[in-house]
């Protein structure tokens, strides 16, 4: 599978880490950057660079993730979001590490750098990678309407005013 990283200054060092662990797992990693330390440096392009790849891969018809991250993840996350197709989910545990898979069919996930070992951290990516989606028609209905309101501005019968 081709995995997408970013990051910026505050995940510097797993994403050293996560290079080396995904590739030795047969992965196809590629970084969006940063390459090296700036505190001051800024992770939205990166992020949104790393989500787009990630969604023109998949519409290619690649096997892809993104994985973004930085120090809490919440910013990368909304960044990561603001691309059209993304649905990269926030994950603190395991648990929800699959579950954004499982039920959600997230193509990215964004983990606080700050907020993690490393090892927690890769064990999150290694289950959100692993997890397949459930295609249950529950799941995959409220996908469908994600991607209406994203293209359209509205759900059409759920009652979500159109702008």
């Amino acid at each position: 599978m081709r995995i997408h990283i970013a990051t910026d200054h505050a995940g510097l060092d797993l994403s050293h880490h996560l290079i080396t662990h995904l590739s030795a797992a047969g992965h196809e990693v590629i970084d969006h950057g940063p390459q090296i330390y700036d505190a001051f440096d800024d992770y939205p392009a990166f992020c949104i660079n790393a989500a787009q790849a990630t969604v023109d891969d998949r519409e290619s018809g690649i096997e892809a993730l993104g994985v973004v991250f930085g120090g809490s993840g919440n910013g990368e996350q909304i960044a990561a979001n603001k691309v059209p197709g993304a649905r990269a989910a926030l994950v603190w545990n395991l648990s929800t590490a699959r579950l954004a898979r499982e039920h959600n069919d997230a193509n990215v996930i964004s983990i606080g750098a700050r907020e993690h070992t490393i090892a927690a951290a890769t064990s999150f990516i290694d289950a959100f990678v692993a997890e397949p989606f459930s295609d249950e028609e529950r799941h995959t209905r409220r996908i469908r309407q994600l991607g209406e309101y994203e293209r359209t501005g509205t759900i059409a019968g759920k009652n979500v005013d159109g702008r």
